[in-house]
């Protein structure tokens, strides 16, 4: 059977919100080293990969590998009724065609138990390479949340240009145009205020905005995103989670004559 306690059990549902409007289901794969998910979304433009590791729970058991198909928007609607401090355990029988979720209080005075009906969900498990990338940016979290929504209201889509002392990210709309800068600065008093770079190349490619907006959704479960570029390759988005795991977003970058098919 499969049995996984989190003491923290907003994390789950934060999880689970930054990645219910961009999939619509998927396949929660769990073995002994941990609890993950990998889709791509419904335009298949963007891939999710969620990794939450076994020691990050409380309690987890996992007799044998299961892929448990979730509808995410029922997962979502079942998490929504946890408290914010409620530890959360998720169970399921081998073979079983359900998953049940207790949301446990604080002082255990209230304890909801909610069974989940598991779909088959045909999926491709894609291996994702190990690159090397020519750029990688760590800023934090709600700055990037803010640039990628504040352009969004200027124009579809985003130049990100990185050189060794700074990442700008430009947009161009009907109603004009609009550029932010971001220095490196790596404040040792204030770390989850710093901004660093690391760059064997300098770099530039243009991305949606609305699927970075998407991926900023993950804000909360970080205090910095990580952005790693190279030419030709799609942009990475992480989140490091805690003492728990990660979760990863993937974007193709666009091609100049493909702006207008895509959005």
């Amino acid at each position: 059977m499969f049995e996984a306690r989190l003491a923290q059990g907003a994390l789950l549902k934060k999880v689970v919100e930054a990645i219910k409007d961009l999939i619509e289901d998927a396949n929660f794969d769990c073995n002994s080293s941990g609890f993950s998910l990998q889709a791509m979304d419904s335009s298949h433009v963007s891939l999710v990969a969620l990794s939450l590791r076994a020691d990050g729970f409380e309690h987890y058991r996992c007799d044998r590998n299961v892929s448990m198909g979730m509808k995410l928007a029922s997962l979502s609607k079942i998490l929504k009724c946890a408290n914010g401090d409620d530890a959360i355990t998720m169970k399921s029988e081998d073979n079983g065609d359900t998953i049940t979720f207790m949301f446990e209080s604080p002082e255990q005075e209230r304890l909801s138990e909610f069974d989940l009906k598991l779909m088959d969900i045909d999926s491709e498990h894609l291996g994702i390479p190990d690159n090397e990338y020519d750029a990688t940016v760590k800023l934090p979290a709600a700055e990037f949340q803010r640039i990628v929504k504040d352009l969004s209201t200027i124009g579809d889509t985003v130049e990100i240009s990185v050189t060794k002392d700074a990442v700008k990210f430009g947009t161009t709309g009907d109603i004009g145009n609009a550029n932010i800068m971001c220095r490196q600065n790596k404040a040792a008093d204030k770390p989850d205020e710093s901004t660093e770079i690391d760059i064997n190349e300098a770099v530039s490619l243009t991305f949606a905005l609305r699927y970075l907006n998407s991926f900023a959704k993950a804000t909360p479960l970080s205090t910095h995103a990580v952005l790693k570029l190279s030419k030709e390759l799609p942009i990475l988005v992480e989140y490091h989670i805690p003492e728990v795991g990660r979760l990863a977003f993937y974007l193709a970058p666009k091609i100049e004559d493909e702006d207008s098919m895509r959005d």
